[in-house]
């Protein structure tokens, strides 16, 4: 019988190293799609760095959610901190403005294989950071308003209305591109949840 998450988190805390690997491997794919199309490379570095905070900061967690939202609410402060990290020296960054395109100097990020894919992960990287961290988790991952809200730290309605706004930013940014013409909302999420990427590409 498999361990529930938190139960493999407290032995893993206790110094269980095997069920630290066994939580490392039942969500290794979330978290390594979660970077994926947001860094340059390092994307092992930063999938290991998040699953060392979850552990460093299982204090704080207060288990009023699942360990899935927990683990992705911290990768989302790690992707942060990789990119000022990258910034040193420049302005302060606003993540509910500047883009992964913006951002990135690699001009060797892996594109999905198919022509629809290519241009969503590209229009979602030339998103503000924060809205493709949203619309994937929403899409891709299927997390539900209220995680997305613990995530973000905002109240239930505000993601109702982010995910209204970043929608519409992301339908803008494809306009032009060779995609289907869904202009219907659910027609365009159901498109958007199909492209999803596996975590060894596309």
């Amino acid at each position: 019988m498999d361990l529930d998450d938190l139960t493999l988190l407290d032995r893993w805390s206790a110094g269980d190293t095997a069920a630290g690997n066994a939580l490392f491997r039942r969500h290794f794919e979330l978290v390594y799609r979660f970077f994926e199309h947001k860094a340059d490379g390092e994307i092992d570095d930063l999938v290991q760095e998040t699953f060392l905070a979850c552990m460093k900061s299982r204090e704080a967690f207060r288990r009023q959610s699942t360990f899935r939202t927990y683990l992705l609410a911290i990768a989302r402060h790690v992707l942060f901190a990789y990119w000022r990290r990258k910034a040193v020296g420049r302005a302060a960054i606003d993540f509910d403005d500047v883009s992964v395109a913006s951002l990135s100097t690699s001009a060797g990020t892996r594109m999905a294989r198919h022509q629809e894919s290519a241009a969503l992960l590209a229009a979602l990287r030339a998103l503000p950071v924060d809205q493709q961290i949203l619309l994937e988790m929403f899409y891709w991952e299927g997390l539900e308003r209220s995680a997305l809200a613990e995530i973000f730290d905002v109240a239930e309605a505000t993601i109702g209305s982010r995910l209204f706004r970043a929608r519409q930013s992301l339908q803008a940014t494809l306009e032009g591109a060779a995609v289907p013409d869904v202009s219907d909302a659910d027609g365009f999420d159901r498109w958007a949840r199909r492209l999803r990427p596996d975590a060894a590409g596309t």
